[in-house]
């Protein structure tokens, strides 16, 4: 009687996907080299190339030549040029469109990541809070993002992540756009404070519905407070695409990879 086997390959090949799918790996992220994932897997250097060679066909990660493989960005960037570009940076309007995607997207995250969040996630989260209250208050764009990006992969809803991912600079814009307009202003400063605290406590506590109301409400004061300042003064600061990626250029995710 035969039996049919599973080359090992496509078993690493299948694991890896899994760590992507379950959110160890996000879009970007360096996948540990041929050496380290051959001595955590038990396996050959061989079969780990195979395996990385399978994922590379099916574009599910790209080769660097001399900086290794990383985890590909499955719903592609819009380029600079490109037509929601173009309407994000003739209309004023669509920055108050993107909050509107924030503000359901983002309070989706903070209730699975309040649910499903890892010890890995609660640390990454924690250190992306303590940075962005540490920064200074009027130039800590990045950092309130990264705090946000860190509870979207915390979600471990592949979907989700890349989908969020794809917009990741548009994301930003509109994170800097709310710093440069908000953080001068005390009483708003403030709110957002509050808002941060009282995410960052609920994920923590594992309180999911909490995480998602406070996510919420946070850009949708955001939006609220803008639009009113907009109103107020006839305009308000509003940050121009930037070219240079804002992000670490290699994000490396050995400590999320399970072995050691």
């Amino acid at each position: 009687m035969a039996f049919n086997t599973v080359p090992i390959a496509q078993l690493v090949s299948a694991r890896l996907e899994r760590l992507i799918l379950d959110g160890g790996l996000s879009p970007g992220d360096k996948i540990p080299s041929e050496r380290q994932l051959s001595v955590r897997l038990g396996v050959s250097r061989s079969i780990v190339r195979e395996a990385l060679h399978e994922l590379h066909g099916r574009g599910v990660i790209e080769t660097q030549h001399g900086r290794g493989s990383f985890v590909s960005r499955i719903v592609p960037e819009p380029e600079q040029d490109s037509p929601l570009m173009r309407l994000f940076s003739d209309h004023a309007r669509t920055l108050y469109d993107l909050l509107e995607v924030r503000e359901q997207m983002e309070g989706q995250a903070a209730y699975l990541a309040a649910e499903r969040a890892n010890a890995g996630d609660r640390y990454r989260i924690t250190k992306a809070f303590d940075t962005m209250c540490a920064a200074d208050p009027l130039t800590n764009a990045k950092y309130d993002h990264a705090f946000h990006l860190a509870i979207v992969e915390a979600s471990h809803n592949p979907v989700l992540v890349h989908v969020l991912d794809s917009v990741k600079n548009l994301m930003l814009l509109s994170v800097q756009a709310s710093v440069a307009n908000l953080s001068p202003r005390e009483t708003f400063k403030q709110q957002i404070d509050r808002h941060h605290r009282s995410l960052y406590r609920a994920i923590m506590k594992g309180q999911a519905r909490s995480a998602q109301r406070v996510a919420m409400a946070h850009v949708r004061h955001v939006s609220e407070s803008m639009k009113a300042i907009e109103q107020q003064e006839n305009s308000i600061i509003r940050i121009g695409f930037d070219t240079r990626n804002p992000f670490e250029p290699e994000r490396s995710v050995d400590q999320r990879f399970p072995g050691k």
